[in-house]
Formats: structure tokens, C-alpha cells, sequence
């Protein structure tokens, strides 16, 4: 019997709730969206949303930036990361990471992954201390965070100074600890494919009132520090204020204003995500020729997208298999593409940072296929994409021999 294709789209969010847009409409009707246009008395949306955040969190500090990857900027120029400093981070990441590093005037020194696609913490101690670098801004790619216990033993063994990359673990915890609440700053998205949907966002959160002051006139607050809603004191501010730049991307309160109302269902949405990774993730786990990342007890992750690896799915095998699954409207990304792809790149693309050899990543990535599970698909949409790529998998390695 031939499978039924499956007619959902991997783009298509769930609409922004309706007291946001109750919320946008009164904003854009009051003409007042920047974040300091504000009259006597009235606390602005992204003021709220940082205090919002901030509290959700479990940070004292938040800010609302324009974008994930602004956040990770202004988090590295904050801890004056500069021109000539090597940063470590992850091989295994999207292309904002390293152009964090890059636009700062870093090197990134790229750190091998393991099979389970986390921080090899034995390859990093060992390219901190050959580099000399000072900073990990740890890339939590695609919601995988099961080692953060041996990544901060090497963070406090070689003196690292910690920054997250949250875009893919907001909610998410290891050991009951937050994602972004491990080193001196978490950096959260909400760009559309995110777990809020702002189209773009970004979030800072940190415990550091010096850190904090430098991001938050860093941001372009010029002199309105003050008017943030999860803001370090006065005094935090008065010199940081006068020696350092302004380098403007704030959020605006437009953005702000729908994001509120997506904070107190987030819990439940970050639920649902799991849901349906699993009922995926039950589909494949046992298939010959599958391995999938293991999801220790420690680790709460947020299944908003999830990942396999597929033996002989190489070059022309990985394309049909593509093509297979295409063809039952499913829509898959393969890290192991010799060239960019959309939102999906390998360190060889990123021409701007220097080569560097990481052949265990480069194993690892050849054969790994990455699937968005967006929440406008139902637990039987997602039964249907379990059965769909249980078939695509068998005719696959019936194809390269070794089913």
C-alpha cells in the first residue's frame, strides 16, 4: 500500500495569540513603538518584557535586544572581546555564532562535537589552553545540552569566562538549572522558528550588574538606562556609560507587545514540543541503521526540531534519500551538503574565520539530517512523519546494501 504524503508545512508557525494582537494593534494605533518614546507614568512593552523575562528566568538582568545574534555580539563586546582574541565555540552551529565572533573582531577556534552532537569537553580543554582563548560561547545547536556538568568542570578548570547560545533551549534545562543560567550571560532568540515569535528578537540575561550596564548602553539606550525594566542600579552605570559606545539594536515595543502574551504559555508550548519529538523519535530510535542523540534524565530539552544519523547517507545516496522524502512532503536538511543551504552551513563555508581541521565533527555531520516539528503540527501529523521516514529509511539502506 503506498504511503499517504503528508501536507503539512515545516515553516508554519502558530498564529501570534490574540491578546497579542490586541496588544500590537493599540501599540500601532498610539504611534508610540520605539522603546523610549513613552509619556509620565507608562512602562513600555519591552520594559515589561524584560522584567517579564527576567523573573520567568531566574536572572536578575535582562535586556531586549533586535536580534539573537545582536545578543551575542554585544554579549562578547560586554566582556571586551575584541580584535585578535580567539573565542571558542562549537563546529556543530549555525552561521550567526562565528559571525558573533567574527563581527567583534575574534577568531573563533572551532571545538569537535560528539556523537550525541554536544561539546567534546576533552577537545575543548585542549584547544583553550593551545589557544589562549578566554571565552566559550557555548552554541547549545538545535536543544542538545546533556553535558553541561563537564562543560563547566573544564569552563572552571582552564578559567573560561561562559556565554550561551540559547536560540534552541529556551525553556530547556539540565539538572533543573535554566539553559542560560550556567555562565555570565544566556542569549535567547525569538526569531520566527524560535519558541516566542517576535519574526526577529533577541534576549540577553545575566547576574553581572557591570556586564548588564555595558550591554544595556551597548544597546543604544544613550542615557535612558534607567527605563529598562531588569536593569542593574544607577550607580552601575556611572562610568560604564561614558566609555562605551553606542552600538544601536534595541527591540522595539511592537515586537515586545506580542511576545508578552507567548511568555505565560511557553511552559505549555515547550511541552508540546516534547510531545511530538517523541512520538517522531519513537518511530525511528530502533531502525536499522539509525543512530539518534541520547536524551539522558538530566537533560529537560525542548523537542522543536530533531536529528538522526544515517549509515551510508553520503553524496549521492543522502540526495535520493532527500529526494525520497521530499517527494512524501517531508522536508528534511542535511548537515553533509558540500555547500550552504538556506539557514544550514559547515565550518568549510564559513570563508571568513581561518580552515580548521575537525574530522570527528566532519564524520559526525555527513550523515545527520535535521527535521522541524513546528507546533501547527498535531501528535498525528507527527505519527504520519514517523511512518513516512520509517519507509524512506528502509528503502534507503535496502539501496546502499547493508539493510
Amino acid at each position: 500500500m503506498a504511503e499517504t504524503r503528508f501536507t503539512g508545512s515545516f515553516t508554519q508557525q502558530e498564529p501570534i495569540p490574540e491578546d497579542g494582537i490586541a496588544a500590537a494593534v493599540d501599540l500601532l494605533r498610539s504611534g508610540r513603538l520605539h522603546r523610549y518614546n513613552t509619556v509620565a507614568g507608562e512602562t513600555p512593552a519591552a520594559a515589561a518584557l524584560e522584567a517579564a523575562y527576567a523573573a520567568w528566568q531566574g536572572q536578575r538582568y535582562c535586556l531586549a535586544l533586535a536580534s539573537g545574534g545582536y545578543a551575542l555580539a554585544t554579549a562578547l563586546r560586554a566582556l571586551g572581546v575584541g580584535h585578535g582574541d580567539k573565542v571558542l565555540t562549537n563546529a556543530f552551529t549555525l552561521a550567526p555564532v562565528p559571525g558573533a565572533i567574527t563581527s567583534v573582531g575574534a577568531e573563533p577556534v572551532l571545538v569537535e562535537v560528539t556523537e550525541d552532537l554536544l561539546i567534546d569537553p576533552d577537545d575543548l580543554a585542549a584547544k583553550a589552553r593551545a589557544s589562549g582563548a578566554r571565552v566559550l560561547l557555548l552554541s547549545l545547536m538545535r536543544g542538545h545540552l546533556g553535558n553541561m556538568d563537564k562543560v563547566m568542570q573544564v569552563v572552571a578548570a582552564e578559567g573560561l569566562t561562559l556565554v550561551e547560545d540559547c536560540a534552541h533551549t529556551m525553556g530547556a534545562r539540565f539538572d533543573g538549572t535554566r539553559s542560560g543560567n550556567f555562565g555570565v550571560a544566556g542569549c535567547f532568540s525569538t526569531q520566527t522558528y524560535k519558541h516566542m515569535n517576535s519574526g526577529e528578537g533577541g534576549l540577553l540575561v545575566s547576574e553581572d550588574a557591570a556586564f548588564m550596564a555595558r550591554a544595556i548602553i551597548l544597546s543604544g539606550s544613550y542615557m535612558n538606562y534607567e527605563r529598562h525594566g531588569a536593569a542593574p542600579p544607577p550607580e552601575a552605570f556611572r562610568q560604564i556609560r561614558l566609555e562605551t559606545p553606542n552600538c544601536s539594536g534595541r527591540m522595539d515595543n511592537l515586537r515586545a507587545a506580542i511576545l508578552l502574551p507567548q511568555l505565560t504559555r511557553l511552559e505549555e508550548q515547550c511541552a508540546a514540543w516534547t510531545e511530538r519529538y517523541r512520538i517522531v523519535e519513537s518511530a525511528l530510535r530502533d531502525l536499522p541503521g539509525v543512530t539518534m542523540p541520547h536524551r539522558g534524565g538530566r537533560e529537560d530539552f525542548v523537542g522543536s526540531s530533531l536529528q538522526f544519523r544515517l549509515a551510508g547517507a553520503e553524496g549521492d545516496a543522502a540526495r535520493a534519500f532527500l529526494a525520497d522524502c521530499a517527494a512524501l512532503g517531508v522536508e528534511l536538511k542535511w548537515f553533509g551538503a558540500p555547500e550552504p543551504q538556506g539557514f544550514t552551513s559547515l565550518h568549510h563555508s564559513w570563508a571568513y574565520i581561518p580552515a580548521q581541521a575537525l574530522p570527528r565533527t566532519d564524520a559526525i555531520l555527513a550523515t545527520l539530517f535535521d527535521m522541524r516539528l513546528p507546533l501547527t503540527f498535531s501528535p498525528a501529523d507527527c505519527r504520519h512523519l514517523g511512518a513516512i521516514l520509517n519507509g524512506a529509511i528502509g528503502r534507503h539502506m535496502a539501496r546502499v546494501g547493508t539493510g
